[in-house]
């Protein structure tokens, strides 16, 4: 009797033993995040891969993010959400305005001087993305992070004094709401993602970028222009909105600790991490200009009180479109600023 219940007792720490691997190795996961940046940039270097690598400790190593930058899993930028969605990649960084149109309400964040602080608009966003946009627009994936780079620059081959001196510049512009804006300021807005703007502006078919300082080194905007107009104020001229989202499917299929290992890494800590960075990683990319000998213009507060009116009708025109899809534009703007002054903007 002793000798049949100890080796019953045996047969089952075997067993146990046995499975163990195997139990183990169902719930490692290997994740590819996927973007259109080079490496070198900001976002993917110190971003995307500290972020990775939090992940990674938080889950004991069960999880491994594989970083795929530069497009290098085929594609271009306007593809990224939907690899997301399809499973192409498991999880990808972009700018949202690369599909136009798309995340209506998110554009509320672009509209022209809306942001005050890039953190707080990135909490805003992020506020927001929790509260309304995860279960409306964004429902097809799993966000992870939503926020905003800092202060929107004019870098141009010609000097930007003065509201007057947009006309007729042919200027690249990243998202729908940002080339209504150049086009109400005069300028010939041509719309790209920003990995094609070295190409465009070294062969002339731009004469100028709107980009924040912190990604111009990554593509040696720098080089190519020698003048970069700012703006004075709280108010920036614009900002873009980015997301990093997962595959719906992917995060929904993890054990619940390891989704706790990503939600513990994400969410409003992301949004305030990424746009800290980004904003931090102004100045010294600003220097760069600096150093280059650039012209480096500050427009006084008189003239930008010029742009401010001269791009009133963009936000008129953006009320105007989400009242059309249901949408009330007005009591979004109000809700979005009271958003932006809540976390500290």
């Amino acid at each position: 009797m002793i000798r049949r219940a100890f080796m019953t007792t045996v047969a089952a720490a075997t067993l146990a033993l046995g499975l163990a691997p195997a139990t183990a190795t169902a719930q490692e996961v290997t994740l590819r995040l996927h973007q259109f940046l080079p490496p070198v940039a900001t976002v993917p270097a110190k971003i995307l891969k500290p972020w990775g690598e939090r992940v990674e400790a938080a889950s004991d190593g069960r999880i491994k993010i594989e970083h795929y930058d530069a497009m290098s899993l085929g594609g271009k930028p306007p593809e990224l959400v939907d690899q997301a969605i399809d499973g192409v990649a498991d999880i990808i960084m972009t700018v949202v305005g690369y599909t136009p149109g798309r995340y209506p309400m998110t554009e509320v964040f672009e509209l022209p001087f809306m942001m005050t602080n890039p953190v707080a608009t990135s909490m805003a966003f992020q506020d927001l993305v929790e509260t309304d946009l995860q279960d409306g627009e964004y429902s097809a994936v799993k966000v992870l992070g939503a926020w905003v780079h800092g202060p929107g620059v004019i870098h141009t081959d010609k000097p930007v004094n003065s509201v007057a001196d947009m006309e007729g510049v042919k200027m690249r512009g990243p998202t729908r709401v940002i080339n209504d804006m150049l086009k109400e300021l005069g300028a010939v807005p041509v719309g790209m993602p920003l990995p094609a703007i070295p190409e465009a502006l070294s062969k002339g078919v731009v004469n100028g970028t709107v980009i924040p300082w912190e990604v111009t080194p990554a593509i040696r905007v720098a080089e190519l222009v020698g003048n970069h107009t700012e703006f004075s104020g709280e108010e920036a001229i614009y900002t873009a909105t980015i997301i990093m989202v997962m595959n719906r499917e992917k995060y929904d299929s993890l054990p619940d600790d390891l989704k706790a290992a990503i939600d513990a890494e994400s969410g409003m800590k992301l949004a305030e991490f990424a746009s800290t960075v980004m904003w931090e990683a102004d100045a010294p990319a600003r220097e760069i200009a600096v150093k280059n000998n650039n012209n480096i213009i500050q427009l006084p507060a008189e003239e930008v009180a010029k742009f401010k009116e001269k791009a009133r009708p963009v936000t008129e025109r953006w009320i105007a479109d989400m009242d059309s899809k249901g949408i009330d534009g007005k009591a979004l703007i109000e809700r979005a600023k009271g958003l932006i002054e809540k976390h500290g903007g």
